[in-house]
């Protein structure tokens, strides 16, 4: 696990499924849990999805908090 990775759950989309357009970091737990039972798809996704699942079944959801922060938009006045 890196920073990049971190960043990364924030900003992908799940690309297909019933969850399609959703960004991997709020994918609900049930979810990444069917994914861990029936296997995470190849390359990328995969991985990404499988850190998530990691983080969501340790409870370690609020890690990702202050990238959540820091990527929201600054308004302008």
């Amino acid at each position: 696990m890196n920073a990049e990775s971190l960043q990364l759950l924030l900003t992908t989309e799940m690309p297909y499924g019933k969850y399609q357009g959703r960004r991997i970091a709020d994918l609900p737990g049930n979810y990444l849990n069917w994914f861990a039972r029936e296997g995470f798809p190849p390359g990328k996704l995969g991985q990404l999805l499988a850190l998530m699942h990691e983080i969501d079944h340790n409870g370690l959801s609020s890690l990702l908090d202050p990238l959540r922060r820091a990527n929201r938009k600054i308004p302008i006045y």
